[in-house]
C-alpha cells in the first residue's frame, strides 16, 4: 500500500503512508528479532549467513525486481504510446517468452556438461541488462520488430537466470534445511516482483511530469517550432473533423506533449532498470562454486 498509494498521496506528505510506513519498519524489525532469538523459528534467518545464498537472494530480488518491471512497463508502452491492441501487446511479449522457454532447458543441459552456473548468469544478467537498455532508446516510429528484438534479447536472458540462479544459490545450504531456505527465496523474488512495479510505476509518473514541464517550458505559443506544428494541425485537423475548433487544435497539440513526454518517461525508466540488472554481475563472482562431483540442487 505505501508503495502503490504512495504515488497518488504525495509519498510521505500523506499522513497515512507516514503511518503505514513506520507500522512496516516497527513491524519488519520485531519480526526479525523474534526469529533470530526464538529456539524454533518459523522462518529461520540465520541461513542468510550462507554467503552463496545471501549473495543469490539479492540478486533473485533486485533482478527479478528489474525484469518483472520491465514485462509490465512495455506492454503499457506499446498500447498507451503507439496505439497498440491488446492482442498486438501480446505479439510483442510472446516471441521473448518462447526464447526464454528454449533457453531454460539448455541452460540445464550446459550445467550437467560441467558449465559454471556462475558463467551462465553473468551472461544471462549482461543479455537482460542490454535487452532492457534497448528499449530505452525506443521512439514513437519504431516498428513492430525494433520492439520484439530487445524483448527477444531480454528473454534470452531471463532463461540463463533462474535456472543457473537457483543452483548456484542452493548448492552450499544443508539438505535439512532447503525447505526454509526454498520458502524465504521465493519469499524474495514474490517481494522484488511487487516492489519493481510500484517503483518503476512512480518513477513513470514522477518522471513524466518532469519532461512535460520541460517540454511545455520550450514548446509556448511564441515559439517558431509551436507557431509552425500549429499551422500543419490546424490546415489538416479540418479535413478529418469538420467541426473542429481553434481550442480543438491546442488539445490536439498538447496530447501530443503528453504523448512524447510519456515516451522520454519510459525510456529513462528502462535506462534506469537496465543498470540495475547490469550492476548485478559482479556479484554472481561472490558466488562460490559447487565441489568437485556434487550435484547441483534443482531450480525452485
Amino acid at each position: 500500500i505505501v508503495l502503490d498509494k504512495g504515488q497518488r498521496d504525495d509519498g510521505f506528505q500523506s499522513d497515512f503512508i507516514l503511518y503505514l510506513s513506520i507500522v512496516s519498519l516497527v513491524s519488519l524489525a520485531l519480526f526479525i528479532w523474534v526469529e533470530v532469538h526464538v529456539r524454533h523459528p518459523v522462518v529461520d534467518l540465520k541461513v542468510l549467513r550462507d554467503r552463496n545464498f545471501s549473495t543469490g537472494s539479492i540478486i533473485m530480488f533486485a533482478g527479478f525486481l528489474a525484469l518483472f518491471a520491465s514485462l509490465v512497463l512495455l506492454p503499457l508502452y506499446v498500447q498507451k504510446l503507439m496505439g497498440y491492441t491488446a492482442f498486438w501487446a501480446g505479439l510483442v511479449l510472446g516471441p521473448g517468452g518462447v526464447t526464454a522457454f528454449m533457453v531454460m532447458p539448455l541452460a540445464g543441459v550446459l550445467m550437467r556438461k560441467g558449465v559454471n552456473p556462475r558463467h551462465l548468469l553473468a551472461l544471462g544478467l549482461a543479455l537482460a541488462a542490454y535487452g532492457v537498455w534497448e528499449m530505452s532508446n525506443f521512439n514513437l516510429q519504431a516498428d513492430i520488430w525494433a520492439i520484439i528484438w530487445p524483448r527477444v534479447v531480454m528473454g534470452a536472458g531471463m532463461g540463463l537466470f533462474f535456472v543457473p540462479l537457483s543452483a548456484a544459490t542452493f548448492v552450499t545450504i544443508p539438505n535439512e534445511k532447503m525447505g526454509n531456505a526454498s520458502g524465504l527465496f521465493n519469499l524474495l523474488r514474490n517481494l522484488g516482483g511487487s516492489f519493481g512495479v510500484a517503483i518503476s510505476t512512480t518513477l513513470l509518473a514522477r518522471r513524466s511530469q518532469l519532461h512535460q514541464n520541460f517540454l511545455v517550458e520550450q514548446f509556448t505559443p511564441s515559439s517558431s517550432v509551436f507557431q509552425q506544428y500549429y499551422r500543419i494541425v490546424k490546415h489538416f485537423l479540418p479535413h478529418r473533423y469538420p467541426w473542429a475548433t481553434r481550442e480543438s487544435v491546442y488539445a490536439l497539440i498538447y496530447q501530443e506533449v503528453v504523448r512524447q513526454a510519456s515516451m522520454l518517461a519510459f525510456n529513462d525508466t528502462f535506462w534506469i532498470l537496465s543498470w540495475v540488472t547490469a550492476g548485478l554481475v559482479p556479484l554472481t563472482f561472490l558466488l562460490k562454486g559447487s565441489e568437485k562431483g556434487q550435484r547441483p540442487p534443482m531450480a525452485h
